[in-house]
């Protein structure tokens, strides 16, 4: 089957069906309002505070709920150091670097000043009867109030922000370059907010979605709560996002029905729960959650006590699509071993990863480790030079082109030079630092932006693995494929990855149901060939679960006893997914 050409049945809004209950769940300021007025006395008095995720627009908070008529609105964030002050604090942990940062340890009350505090607090001691309003971010260092909302919005929306000239919290850089704003989210503000979030969860009276513009969707918090607990024992997709590159393809663009018009797609986040959103559905009326939502409340549910001993609330695994078919070579790259993340970023874990080749064209190639008796100071000089625009870097003089073709599973443990060449569609299953990518040739290319792309060569340097050479990556990280079981109708085979890294990954190649091994970790799956299959509980704990070709869905630890089968227009036919999980 052609999949680059077949009419899509990628679903890209997925949503999860929340059982039971009859929760409030209200769109639109105006039935906010209503609700919010509902909850308060006029006649005694009320505070209502809204602590905010970085990134949600106060002006519109505050004219959806201006029919709500405050006796005082106070802002935290004129609780918070100055501009200037949280700038200096957050010199070390951003650097002088256009891309990387050191993950801060820091707390979000670390940039709050406690007489602020205490003076905001008077002032809501002073209303004596009505409504006060406390939002902002960090709003409940203030008080939690009598009702807590929590306003919330996902990573991507966020990054759509910065693009369109959004600063970043407490600061005006609305014109600094959006890797600039990435990083200082990525490394500072998204940590303190999430840890910060993390407290308020059993607390929280309504949740407010505000990622479409003055669309907002409220939920009460137990219903979100109850949601999340459901979604913890269940199958589910995380919400896809795709973005262009200077690199990207056309087969994106077909197989996912994305935007025919565009001139091209790079790369997609299909089941990453750092970037990716969840959408609940209470009755009519749908919430986005960032999927991280997901880990800080039901980690043990979600990932397993064995993975969440080792990761605590973060999420492990991640999936992502990379289009090269009709598009060019990817960056030449290496990822930082795990010393170097540790001692240089403050990482726990680094990027190891791994290229499944979904699709790929008939002279499709891999970029992968050094060739034999590779002349290491010949080559960092050659690429030093071509940093400089002196020369280009021939990459085929020092770097292995491997040809790769589809259902191929490429091992990438940190520390190995790479790359996926052009005429490829790659499904990369990789751990989830996926900032920390050491550029170190990228073909004498400008970004969309206009400006050269970040090379990173000393770091690229201090990581290479120069006795990954030729036969060694012959002998590790091509076909690796063991057949571990095979009966009438199903196949299973380890594929990856390298003794390095801490994931493992099998597929399963059946026409018939299958059982799901269950390993005691969080498993993440995409159907790698067939049209369609159904995913159903022994135990009837979940509702029957569809997923497509070339989507990413998750099986939380807690989801025991699961079979796939083909369904639909693959029924009786025999169809391929591969899972990925954390070794035990």
């Amino acid at each position: 089957m052609n999949h680059a050409t077949k009419l899509s049945n990628y679903n890209r809004y997925p949503v999860i069906q929340v059982q039971g209950g009859n929760h409030l769940a209200l769109s639109g300021w105006n039935k906010i309002a209503q609700e919010l007025k509902a909850c308060t006395q006029h006649n005694k008095k009320s505070v209502i505070v809204i602590d905010c995720y970085p990134g949600v627009r106060y002006d519109e908070l505050l004219n959806g709920l201006s029919t709500v008529q405050f006796e005082n609105t106070i802002c935290s964030d004129d609780c918070a150091v100055s501009e200037q002050e949280l700038d200096a604090l957050l010199e070390d942990t951003l650097t002088d670097d256009r891309v990387f940062g050191v993950m801060t340890t820091k707390f979000l009350n670390d940039y709050f000043i406690n007489e602020k505090l205490e003076a905001a607090r008077k002032k809501i001691d002073a209303v004596k009867k009505g409504v006060v309003l406390v939002y902002g971010v960090g709003a409940t260092l203030i008080t939690e109030g009598d009702i807590l909302i929590y306003a919330d919005l996902s990573r991507w929306e966020i990054q759509l922000r910065y693009r369109a000239g959004m600063s970043n919290w407490h600061t005006h850089n609305e014109k600094a370059e959006i890797l600039s704003k990435y990083k200082r989210g990525f490394f500072a503000e998204w940590r303190w907010a999430d840890k910060h979030k993390k407290t308020l969860f059993d607390r929280i009276d309504y949740f407010l979605d505000t990622n479409k513009a003055e669309k907002p969707v409220l939920v009460s918090g137990e219903g979100v709560r109850q949601a999340l607990r459901q979604a913890a024992k269940q199958p589910f997709r995380t919400v896809p996002y795709f973005d262009p590159g200077v690199w990207g393809g056309q087969w994106m663009k077909r197989v996912c029905g994305l935007d025919q018009d565009a001139p091209n797609f790079a790369w997609s986040f299909d089941g990453v729960p750092e970037e990716n959103s969840l959408l609940l559905q209470f009755g009519e009326t749908i919430l986005e959650l960032p999927a991280m939502d997901l880990v800080l409340y039901c980690p043990r549910h979600l990932l397993g006590d064995r993975v969440h001993a080792r990761f605590g609330t973060e999420f492990p695994i991640r999936f992502d699509l990379l289009d090269t078919m009709g598009g060019q070579n990817l960056s030449l790259q290496v990822h930082p071993l795990t010393e170097y993340i540790q001692e240089q970023f403050n990482m726990r874990y680094t990027q190891d990863e791994s290229y499944y080749i979904l699709d790929a064209e008939d002279d499709a190639c891999v970029y992968l480790g050094v060739k034999t008796n590779v002349d290491k100071d010949a080559m960092l000089s050659d690429l030093e030079r071509a940093q400089h625009g002196e020369c280009d870097f021939p990459a085929e003089k020092y770097v292995n082109s491997f040809p790769i073709k589809k259902h191929d599973h490429v091992l990438i443990p940190a520390g190995t030079v790479h790359c996926s060449g052009t005429g490829t569609m790659v499904l990369e299953v990789s751990a989830t630092p996926y900032i920390f990518t050491f550029k170190l040739w990228d073909w004498s290319r400008l970004g969309l932006d206009g400006k050269p792309r970040p090379v990173h060569l000393k770091h690229g340097a201090a990581n290479i693995q120069w006795e990954r050479d030729t036969e060694w990556v012959q002998k590790h990280l091509l076909h690796q494929e063991v057949v571990l079981d095979e009966k009438e109708g199903i196949k299973t085979e380890y594929t990856g990855l390298h003794e390095r890294e801490f994931l493992e990954t099998h597929r399963f190649t059946f026409d018939r149901p299958i059982q799901v091994p269950d390993n005691g970790s969080v498993r993440m799956l995409n159907l790698v060939e067939g049209e369609q299959v159904v995913i159903t509980s022994l135990d009837n704990a979940f509702a029957p679960f569809q997923v497509h070709y070339a989507e990413t869905f998750i099986l939380p630890e807690a989801a025991k006893r699961c079979i796939i089968t083909p369904d639909g227009p693959s029924q009786g036919k025999s169809v391929k997914v591969l899972m990925a999980y954390v070794r035990g």
